[in-house]
């Protein structure tokens, strides 16, 4: 889905129709965890574009990749090679990546998935200041505790299931549509994603934090 929403492929159906912003996709950590750079190569790579003729960094640029860098407190790993990275810290070069490109949208594939908590933390700021300066902010999760936070849910199962605020849309209704378990909550019918635990057809509770 973040693939069609960045224009590297199309829909199975259906069209997508682009306004002119501009869009930065962080792909989940294991898709370019084998790239031969330094981390300061990688977050230079996000001021060139791919139509454009090879250019000086000038000033601005430069900024733009500081500043990304220090927002996710990734400075001290410029030199590192990106394959040499714990998870974490990888995960936080290409947000800072993504950041340093200044799109209009910022596209993110379970961002936080599998992370350390500082770097869990770290990236979790980053999107609600992102989405506090009036950027377009658009991620992939499993986590219902994450989703909680958005402006907007949409829930998928193969199919589209819901869509809206996440107080009417991660509810135990909805949730049970799209997970085939029970769903237990302090009150069945009212409870939202972090009063919530999932029951599969074992018997093992699963909390949805």
């Amino acid at each position: 889905m973040l693939e069609v929403l960045a224009g590297l492929r199309s829909p199975t159906s259906g069209l997508v129709h682009g306004d002119g912003s501009t869009v930065a996709l962080v792909p989940q950590r294991h898709a370019r965890s084998w790239m031969p750079l330094t981390v300061s190569e990688v977050l230079r790579m996000a001021r060139f574009r791919p139509t454009v003729v090879p250019r000086r960094l000038g000033a601005h640029d430069h900024a733009a990749v500081d500043g990304a860098a220090g927002r996710l407190g990734v400075r001290a790993l410029l030199d590192r090679p990106l394959d040499q990275l714990s998870f974490g810290q990888r995960q936080r070069v290409l947000v800072a990546q993504a950041l340093a490109r200044e799109a209009d949208v910022l596209l993110l594939d379970e961002p936080i998935t599998g992370l350390d908590l500082l770097s869990q933390e770290r990236i979790l700021a980053v999107i609600e200041e992102e989405r506090h300066d009036g950027r377009t902010v658009v991620l992939t999760t499993h986590h219902l505790d994450e989703a909680r936070h958005c402006d907007e849910v949409v829930v998928l199962d193969g199919r589209l299931v819901a869509v809206g605020p996440p107080d009417d849309i991660l509810v135990p209704a909805v949730l049970r549509e799209a997970y085939g378990e029970r769903v237990l909550g302090d009150h069945a019918h009212h409870a939202h994603a972090h009063d919530l635990v999932l029951v599969d057809d074992h018997g093992h509770g699963h909390d949805v934090r």
